[in-house]
């Protein structure tokens, strides 16, 4: 794939950086109606936990858009670098809170995917302080790709569970699976996080 060159910007709202945004925005609609269908069973509750389902799956998608959007036009901004980062981060812990208030997740998912995230984050800031720079590798991309997956079946699920009150279907099987792999996939990359980062992390 090829790079459209940098060129001079004049503002930070580039096309990127405007997807990234109506993410951010979105998420506490994404977040409305999911608390909204877990207060009912029925039609009313599962058109409800669809509709959040839609949301939620059609933000995943845009986690790629921005930054391809950005590279391709040339359009890499600092503001876009700080803002996608917290967006994705938004996202999937947007869910992964509600899975806890509902007991579809242990508390031990939400913590460790929790804990990656401070290390991973801690690991690039003192990096870059080294003048530095750690990049998503596959197995972090994957781990993504992973999580995201993992919670919209883990949406569906809920919604089925509020059409039928069965939650116990294949779809929940394959989010639970999903997000056992995720958790694994959190461990494994924040570790190879950590260990590409060790001669940064103990410099004297």
């Amino acid at each position: 794939m090829s790079n459209a060159p940098q060129h001079e910007l004049t503002s930070i709202w580039t096309p990127a950086n405007i997807v990234t945004c109506v993410r951010i925005v979105f998420i506490p609609v994404f977040m409305l109606f999911a608390t909204e269908a877990f207060s009912f069973l029925g039609l009313t509750g599962g058109i409800q936990a669809i509709i959040a389902f839609c949301l939620y799956m059609l933000l995943s998608c845009t986690d790629k858009v921005d930054g391809e959007l950005a590279r391709k036009r040339g359009e890499v901004t600092d503001f876009g670098k700080f803002l996608d980062p917290i967006a994705d981060k938004l996202l999937v812990f947007s869910a992964l809170l509600l899975f806890l208030v509902w007991d579809m997740v242990s508390v031990w998912v939400v913590f460790i995917i929790l804990f990656r995230e401070f290390l991973v984050s801690a690991l690039r800031m003192v990096a870059s302080a080294a003048g530095e720079v750690i990049a998503a590798d596959k197995l972090g991309k994957a781990k993504t790709a992973v999580t995201m997956v993992a919670i919209c079946a883990l949406l569906l699920a809920r919604a089925i569970f509020a059409f039928t009150g069965d939650m116990f279907d294949m779809v929940w099987i394959i989010g639970q699976a999903l997000m056992i792999a995720a958790v694994v996939l959190t461990v494994v990359s924040g570790g190879q996080y950590f260990w590409n980062a060790r001669k940064i992390v103990f410099r004297v």
